[in-house]
């Protein structure tokens, strides 16, 4: 599974304004079963994304459409990592990653 980090490039002001693209972006990457998590990021990165194990190429293709990245307002980091131990209240996260 990975862990995408969003950092804004851009103003705040441009970023708002693509907001409700990104936001429609998110919505069907969850809908895809694609994305698992995502939330606001507290710190190092502006936005946090927790996805679910898909080929890196194919990782890479669906951050690369989002509309934040398509107009440069943002970037991704990727973290990739195999969650070995999960709380009872995630066990059924864990357990739709076996799968």
């Amino acid at each position: 599974m990975y862990i995408a980090l969003l950092t804004y490039t851009a103003p705040d002001t441009e970023v708002d304004y693509a907001l409700p693209d990104h936001s429609d972006w998110l919505r069907k990457q969850f809908t895809k079963g694609v994305f698992l998590v995502s939330g606001k990021g507290n710190g190092a990165a502006d936005h946090v994304i927790l996805t679910r194990s898909v080929l890196r190429g194919r990782l890479d293709a669906i951050l690369a459409s989002d509309p934040f990245v398509i107009r440069r307002l943002a970037r991704y980091e990727v973290i990739e990592f195999t969650a070995t131990r999960t709380a009872q209240e995630l066990l059924a996260i864990n357990e739709a990653l076996a799968s």
